[in-house]
């Protein structure tokens, strides 16, 4: 079992980039030239702003008076072995990146300025946090982007790791967006650690059917999205990890807004009957999340009720092929 204690602490300083930038703290200590210097001893992670990516691709960064630079090779892991592409440097131009201080040098008029290095502050986080994680244990993401295919996530000083479509919730999306949004915090937990990659899951936080279940009550009119729909019926989700069925109905479409009347709840079935008030269409932002765990560390998930003839887990500690809903 893994020591929680010690993967919070790390947590606090291997952050998703920007959670340091806003910090009094960070903020005295990349604006002055002592604490800098002093920042070359200790190993420090601090962060501020990239301004300019120069025509050599280097980082130019903003530390309040003067500029540091983060030469190309030292702008992410993979950029000098070339497995990584230089638009992630370019994609960093007016956003917090986080840096170790490696040494000062003087520019062409005579000014000391720090020299920095983003991959050896992410080697840093993989050796002392991320390379000791293990399968099941839960950390703290920013959203980065989306893909059809998954959504990628900062997991600390930059380092980006995947959640797959399947693994974002129980109830079925179409693409990563319907929910998240790019710049979003979120919790995550280690599904595999392989080669030196982590790959996350996402619903298994958000709670099992009995938790979501307990949110609602028969007889109640509630608010919803229309996920699917079928030739025996519509498919209206409630909560990322819960969904229920209600007769079909003309001119319904996946996306639309949903006012459904909850029949029933049938724990030993897993199933939501559903009456559907009102669908329609709208431009929505993605819902808040409600995560039932959001630290430590879990073995194993079971999202199906005892009643239930049917089982639908993960085990962290022992994982194997699951089935989706």
């Amino acid at each position: 079992m893994p020591d929680n204690g010690r993967l919070r602490k790390d947590m606090m300083q291997y952050q998703p980039e920007g959670f340091l930038f806003e910090t009094e703290e960070n903020k005295r200590k990349c604006s002055s030239m002592s604490a800098l210097r002093e920042a070359v001893q200790t190993g420090e992670i601090l962060e501020a702003r990239a301004v300019v990516c120069d025509s050599s691709h280097n980082l130019i960064v903003d530390m309040g008076g003067f500029k540091g630079v983060i030469p190309r090779n030292e702008c992410a892991i993979g950029i000098e072995e070339g497995t990584v592409r230089d638009i992630a440097i370019l994609s960093r131009v007016n956003k917090p990146v986080c840096f170790q201080v490696t040494g000062f040098f003087m520019d062409q008029r005579g000014n000391q300025r720090p020299l920095l290095s983003r991959r050896k502050a992410q080697l840093t986080c993989w050796q002392q946090y991320l390379g000791c994680l293990v399968p099941g244990d839960i950390l703290p993401a920013r959203i980065t982007h989306l893909e059809k295919f998954g959504a990628f996530v900062d997991v600390g000083c930059g380092v980006v790791s995947l959640i797959p479509i399947d693994a974002i919730s129980v109830s079925r999306i179409s693409h990563p967006r319907d929910r998240f949004s790019v710049g979003q915090d979120i919790f995550a937990v280690v599904r595999t650690m392989e080669e030196g990659r982590l790959t996350l899951s996402h619903r298994e936080l958000l709670g099992t059917w009995e938790e979501n279940a307990a949110c609602f009550s028969p007889g109640e009119t509630v608010s919803g999205i229309v996920r699917s729909v079928e030739d025996y019926g519509i498919f209206v989700e409630l909560t990322p990890n819960l969904a229920g069925l209600a007769e079909k109905r003309e001119g319904v479409f996946p996306g639309q807004q949903a006012g459904v009347y909850i029949k029933s709840l049938l724990p030993d079935k897993m199933k939501v009957k559903l009456i559907l008030i009102d669908a329609f269409s709208g431009e929505t932002e993605p819902q808040p999340l409600r995560y039932f765990i959001k630290e430590g560390h879990i073995d194993r998930w079971v999202y199906s009720t005892p009643q239930s003839g049917k089982v639908i887990e993960t085990d962290f500690a022992h994982p194997k092929e699951e089935p989706i809903l």
